[in-house]
Parts: structure tokens; C-alpha cells; sequence
């Protein structure tokens, strides 16, 4: 890697990155700021691992909030919805959803929330 190179696990688990061998080949480590730790190699790269190998925007604490994840996952639902009565859309491929599919539901994800909240 790069001098200067940054590691973020944007995956599922922290075993799918090897910061564990970065641990082991560097010469130091230090903590520059929240979140980032740097290792210096023992030939002078160093690498800056984020949230300590695990998935960022949950190890970070910076991620998206609460409210923010359930609009994404009901949107996902939605979808879901969407295509479970609209079965002629379902074929073994991926399917682009146009901008104004979701907000074209009838229980749009975003008409939901606001009527949640008052």
C-alpha cells in the first residue's frame, strides 16, 4: 500500500480486511484523531486503519442515525412490496427502480415517517 493509505471497512464484519497483518508488520502505532489509527511499517509507510477495522458507520459512531436507517430499510420493504404486485418486474436480473417508483407507492416510506412523527 501507499504511503498515506486509508483502510474502512464498508462490509459487514471485521474480518474482511486484514488489519491484523498491519498490526503485526508495523513498527508503531498512534492514534491521530477519533476513529484512526495509524501504523507505521517498518520501511516508514503508514497506514491510517478507521474505526478500527470494524464496519465504519457503526464503529465510528458518525454513521447514518436511527431515523435515517429505518427510512432506508422501509424503503427496501417497499420495494419489496412493490415487486411482490408487480410480479411481471420479477426476473433473474437486477432491477433499476425509477427515482419516482418509491415515492409513487401509495405508503411511500417518506408519507410514513411524517405522519409517524406528527
Amino acid at each position: 500500500m501507499k504511503d498515506g493509505a486509508i483502510i474502512s471497512n464498508s462490509g459487514h464484519f471485521n474480518v474482511e480486511d486484514r488489519h491484523p497483518v498491519a498490526r503485526k508488520l508495523s513498527s508503531s502505532k498512534r492514534t491521530t484523531r477519533d476513529f484512526v489509527e495509524e501504523y507505521t511499517m517498518k520501511d516508514g509507510r503508514r497506514i491510517n486503519l478507521l474505526g478500527e477495522g470494524r464496519l465504519i458507520n457503526l464503529a465510528a459512531a458518525e454513521g447514518h442515525p436511527a431515523s435515517v436507517m429505518d427510512m432506508s430499510f422501509a424503503d427496501q420493504a417497499l420495494s419489496c412490496e412493490y415487486m411482490v404486485k408487480k410480479p411481471r418486474l420479477a426476473r433473474k436480473k437486477v432491477i433499476r427502480f425509477p427515482s419516482t417508483s418509491i415515492s409513487a407507492l401509495p405508503s411511500s416510506s417518506s408519507s410514513l415517517g411524517i405522519k409517524s412523527i406528527g
